[in-house]
Order: structure tokens, then C-alpha cells, then sequence
């Protein structure tokens, strides 16, 4: 059995004094995509912040490559690309700089890769531009950008495809099931139906995990 790269245990949530879900057990591996689904209040962000630790479980653990996550932060951020539902960019930047920003707190690009990275999600000519005057659109385009830059396989993404153009949404789409295809693992929400799924495409509904 192919051994996990990001794996649940017992894993419980309560937010609120309100048991969002427990004894969940996940084991993801290289080149799954997992899908977590459920209505609203379900726990679907609140997994994804658990998963890229950014919280802690009330119950249960999380393990990196078989060993607990809360010993491996510099690891963790080695591996992995976060974007929350909201683009979280700095307006006073270009879309450049915050490329270099974000980057440069665990793999630094050069800015060539930069550049490259903004020109596949359509911002040519936009990398100098202030993101505060940039559309909804193209800021969560900036943040998409990380996807294109080489780097971390572990991808967590809340509703990636929130203010996407339909071009944008299929690029989107091949880019996550080719990250994939080349040994990567995707874990998302969304409330659009994807019409490209890799081979280890599976989901996860929270509104079925009642706890």
C-alpha cells in the first residue's frame, strides 16, 4: 500500500460548541484529488485549515508523511500551497511583489519564474499594476498564480474558482488534474461541478459525517 501523504486519524472539530465532525480518518496520497463537499456549516473550511495546519483538531491528529504534523511546521511549509476563499494579497503590491512575498517566506522564485507564473493565469502586462486596482477577478488570479510556480506538491484550495471567468475555470481545472497526474495531491472545496477530474479524484461529503 502506497504510503499516505497527508493523513487524518480520529479526527474530530468543534467550532462554536458545536461538534462540526469526528472519528474522520483520511489518508491522501500522491496524485489524489479530494473534493470536500457539504452543505454550508458542514466543516468543509475548517478541515482544509486543519489539514494545512492552521488550526488545531479537538480531538484526533494529523500526520505528514507518517509523523505527527505539529513537529513538522518547517516541513509543512515546504509542501504546501494555501489559498483561502479569499485571495489574500496585499493591495499596496503589484502582483509581482506579492508573488516575491508570498514566495519568499519558504522557496523564493526568481522573478523570471514570476513572470511566467502571472502570464499563465492571463496577467501579462499586469505585473507592476497596485492589486488593489486590480478586479476581483484578477486578484484571485495573482493568488492562483503560486500554483505555477514550481514547487510545493501539496495543494489546499478553498473555492479556487470564486470570480473566475469560464476560460479561466477550465485552465484552472486541467492545470489541478495535471498537478495531479504529475504526482501532486489537490484538496478542495468547491461549489462549482468540475468537468476534468484526475484519475484519483475522490470526495468527501461532511454533510453525510453527522457527528
Amino acid at each position: 500500500m502506497t504510503s499516505p501523504l497527508l493523513e487524518a486519524i480520529a479526527l474530530a472539530c468543534e467550532r462554536d460548541w458545536r461538534m462540526l465532525f469526528e472519528q474522520l480518518q483520511l489518508r491522501l496520497t500522491a496524485g489524489e484529488m479530494l473534493q470536500v463537499s457539504g452543505p454550508n456549516g458542514s466543516g468543509k473550511t475548517s478541515l482544509l485549515r486543519l489539514l494545512a495546519g492552521l488550526m488545531q483538531p479537538t480531538a484526533g491528529e494529523i500526520r505528514l508523511n507518517g509523523q505527527p504534523l505539529n513537529g513538522q511546521r518547517a516541513e509543512l511549509a515546504r509542501n504546501l500551497v494555501w489559498i483561502g476563499h479569499a485571495a489574500g494579497i496585499k493591495g499596496l503590491l503589484s502582483a509581482e511583489e506579492n508573488l516575491a512575498w508570498l514566495c519568499a517566506l519558504h522557496r523564493p522564485a526568481e522573478r523570471t519564474a514570476i513572470w511566467q507564473a502571472l502570464g499563465a493565469v492571463g496577467l501579462r502586462g499586469f505585473e507592476d499594476v497596485p492589486c488593489h486596482t486590480l478586479s476581483a477577478g484578477q486578484q484571485r488570479r495573482v493568488a492562483l498564480a503560486r500554483l505555477y510556480l514550481e514547487g510545493p506538491p501539496l495543494w489546499i484550495l478553498d473555492e479556487p474558482f470564486t470570480a473566475l471567468d469560464k476560460q479561466a475555470v477550465a485552465q484552472l481545472e486541467a492545470h489541478l488534474a495535471r498537478h495531479c497526474q504529475q504526482g501532486g495531491l489537490v484538496v478542495l472545496t468547491t461549489h462549482h461541478t468540475l468537468s476534468v477530474k484526475p484519475a484519483g479524484y475522490r470526495e468527501l461529503d461532511l454533510g453525510l459525517r453527522v457527528a
